[in-house]
């Protein structure tokens, strides 16, 4: 048997020289896990961890220097307060995204309107999903080119008790669509090849390019999306698009060529302009 504190102190150390930021509380989370606890439980560092658990947690820890991202280690994420499985094949829900969800709120002022959304490359679900949760008489479809991300987002919506209201689907943006959304929601891939040689090992050889990655300028799938959000946005509808730093005035103009007008540019807590929020001209 070995104290909790030598486990996580040795841990730590291990991933500070991997480079790991937050170290300390990344092996505190990862022991938690391992022990079905709540991290808060670890602060002391007094309890006994003995050999099964301390393999169990080397094994993950490995993976973690490994740079494995931590959350397809433990295999949730949290968004909008709500847990979120991911694994291979997922993006990783992001705090800047949930700032779609809070526009939202404010853009729609009756919260138990029926309203209708459609979430373009739906990944983990987790948008459309805490839309749901926010807007309780609310439905909506999912798309995602991606198999193994709606494998993902079924799973969240089933675990988060909106599978009733939504409906996840395989397709290239909205192709086979014919109806029309009050609501639209797209967070897609935006990271030019500038931003590509920057990442970390945990998000660029884990996370699916497919979802990160937008070509050379990062505005790739934005002039593929403009029209279909044009199409399906309805007369009175939104459009909320995610989109990266400094790409807020090329957007804007890809969008105006479809049709669609700025009704608002929202910056994230960071202070960068995070999301746009379209509308019919």
């Amino acid at each position: 048997m070995t104290s909790a504190a030598d486990v996580l102190r040795d841990a730590a150390a291990q991933l500070n020289v991997a480079g790991i930021e937050s170290a300390r509380l990344e092996a505190r989370l990862l022991l938690a896990h391992i022990l079905k606890i709540s991290p808060d439980e670890l602060i002391t560092g007094g309890r006994a961890i003995d050999a099964n658990v301390h393999a169990a947690f080397t094994a993950l820890l490995n993976r973690r220097l490994g740079h494995e991202p931590l959350a397809y280690i433990v295999g949730t994420k949290e968004f909008w307060s709500l847990p979120f499985a991911v694994g291979p094949g997922a993006l990783i829900p992001r705090p800047e995204t949930e700032l779609m969800i809070e526009l939202a709120l404010i853009q729609y002022a009756d919260h138990n309107a029926p309203l209708r959304a459609l979430d373009l490359g739906t990944g983990s679900g987790c948008i459309l999903i805490a839309f749901l949760s926010a807007f309780p008489h609310a439905t909506g479809v999912g798309i995602d080119i991606s198999e193994q991300a709606l494998h993902w987002a079924r799973q969240n919506a089933q675990m988060n008790n909106v599978a009733g209201r939504c409906h996840f689907t395989l397709g290239d943006w909205a192709h086979d669509v014919t109806e029309k959304f009050d609501v639209i929601f797209t967070n897609p891939p935006y990271i030019d090849n500038a931003g590509m040689a920057t990442l970390a090992p945990d998000v660029k050889d884990h996370e699916p390019g497919l979802a990160l990655f937008g070509g050379a300028d990062g505005l790739a799938s934005y002039g593929a999306l403009a029209p279909h959000i044009a199409n399906h946005l309805a007369p009175k509808g939104y459009a909320f698009i995610e989109m990266g730093m400094g790409q807020a005035v090329a957007i804007e103009q890809i969008m105006a060529g479809a049709g669609l007008k700025t009704r608002h540019i929202a910056p994230d807590m960071a202070g960068i302009e995070r999301c746009l929020v379209l509308g019919h001209q």
